[in-house]
């Protein structure tokens, strides 16, 4: 594991812990860090990360309190509070 992949990691773990503190801001700040170390080192977020957090404003979801999640067919459907959906398949 890179150095990179590290930070990410306990960026992740930070982001989760604050945003269930209720500190919403330091966790959007902990997700934009990770997601910018990301993108320099061309890795890929772990899927833990990309599940929960929004793609538009970049704040680590926590359901039922600020994301709804919901089982359609064949799909998970999580709703940010800022009104963004994401969509994810599963196998029954």
């Amino acid at each position: 594991m890179t150095v990179a992949a590290e930070r990410i990691d306990r960026l992740e773990n930070l982001a989760r812990a604050a945003a269930k503190a209720g500190d919403e801001d330091r966790a959007r700040e902990y997700v934009r860090l990770a997601r910018r170390i990301a993108e320099r080192n061309r890795l890929t977020l772990p899927r833990t990360f990309r599940r929960f957090t929004c793609d538009e404003c970049d704040t680590y979801l926590v359901p039922g309190e600020n994301a709804r999640v919901r089982l359609q067919r064949g799909h998970v459907v999580i709703t940010c509070s800022c009104g963004a959906h994401a969509r994810y398949p599963y196998d029954t």
